[in-house]
C-alpha cells in the first residue's frame, strides 16, 4: 500500500507524537567566500512533540535543535561557527521553534537561536502516514543576522535554506 499522497490529504489521526530523533534531522545550505561556494550541513534534533488538533489549524509542534551538532565536513568551520562569533554553543546549546498555528500546508511559529526569538514559516513539503505514525518535510529560509549571529559579512552567508525531516511516533 503506497502512503503517499497529496499533502493536503495526508493528515495523521489525532494526538500526541514524540519526534524520533534517531530518524530526524535538519540540514542547511548557505554560501559562503562571498557567496561563490556552497556549504551544507546538518543540525541533529534533541527532542520534540507534534500535537495533531481538530481542527488541524489548532495543531502544534515544539522541536529542540541541538546547536552543539552543527556539522558541515569541515572541522575548522564547525568549531568556528559554534564558537562565540557565530552560534556561541557554550552559551545557547539548543536552539527552538514552536508553532502557533498551521495554515494548510504553512507551520507558523517562532524560531529561538542565539537567545533571540524570531517569526518563521516552514511550508510543509510532504507527509508520509504510517501505522506508526508520519514522517513530514518542511523548508524555511532564514536570516542569521536577525539572530544577531554577524560576523564574517561577506565571507559567510547571510541567508541558509533549512530543511526539516522528522519521523514522529504516537505517544
Amino acid at each position: 500500500m503506497d502512503t503517499t499522497q497529496d499533502t493536503a490529504k495526508q493528515t495523521p489521526k489525532l494526538g500526541r507524537y514524540t519526534i524520533d530523533t534517531e530518524h530526524s534531522t535538519v540540514r542547511f545550505g548557505s554560501r559562503h567566500l562571498f557567496g561563490l561556494m556552497p556549504v551544507r550541513g546538518t543540525f541533529g534534533l534533541r527532542g520534540g512533540t507534534v500535537d495533531v488538533a481538530e481542527p488541524v489549524s489548532e495543531s502544534r509542534t515544539e522541536v529542540e535543535v541541538d546547536a552543539t551538532s552543527f556539522h558541515t565536513g569541515n572541522d575548522h568551520r564547525d568549531q568556528d561557527v559554534r564558537s562565540a562569533k557565530f552560534l556561541d554553543t557554550d552559551t545557547h546549546p539548543t536552539i527552538t521553534f514552536a508553532s502557533d498555528r498551521v495554515d494548510g500546508t504553512t507551520l507558523v511559529g517562532r524560531l529561538t537561536a542565539c537567545g533571540v526569538e524570531r517569526p518563521v514559516t516552514l511550508q510543509v513539503e510532504e507527509v508520509r502516514v504510517t501505522e506508526e505514525g508520519f514522517t513530514a518535510r518542511a523548508s524555511t529560509r532564514v536570516d542569521r543576522t536577525e539572530f544577531g549571529v554577524t560576523a564574517a559579512r561577506g565571507m559567510a552567508g547571510r541567508h541558509l535554506a533549512i530543511t526539516v525531516e522528522v519521523t514522529c511516533r504516537r505517544s
